[in-house]
């Protein structure tokens, strides 16, 4: 019986979607799985953490203006606990008087601004989650 060898699939990349509305984060969950990405969400900043310890994403679109934990705290905690892999964090904001630098200090790689340019996120993603 010949058989044809199997052709496994390249892994998905994970993202965790982070923000406290979920209609925002169902726009961007639908996106971003539309492009073939597997997507988790969570809607709060302990919840992300512990998504994010549980099972680590290759990368994490969070919000900075939630209620309880912004998104520098969680980036902030993330990049503390010495257990977790470097995993790339993209902050997500419509507060325009934020400057990227609070972002960059808490240890993020990038903004992204609300109303989100879809074309600008998506080449930001794949630049950051291109292989080596």
């Amino acid at each position: 019986m010949n058989s044809l060898p199997s052709e496994t699939a390249p892994p998905v990349d994970c993202i965790l979607v982070v923000d406290d509305l979920p209609d925002n984060s169902f726009l961007l969950q639908t996106l971003l799985e539309n492009e073939g990405y597997q997507v988790e969400v969570a809607n709060n900043g302990q919840s992300a953490l512990d998504k994010i310890v549980a099972h680590p994403p290759e990368l994490v679109l969070l919000d900075v203006m939630m209620p309880g934990m912004n998104g520098f705290e969680v980036t902030r905690q993330i990049r503390e606990n010495h257990h977790l892999p470097f995993i790339p964090i993209l902050l997500v904001t419509g507060y325009s008087a934020l400057m990227p630098a609070e972002g960059f200090d808490a240890g993020a790689d990038g903004f992204i601004r609300k109303p989100i340019d879809f074309d600008h996120l998506l080449h930001q993603i794949k630049a950051i989650l291109q292989p080596c």
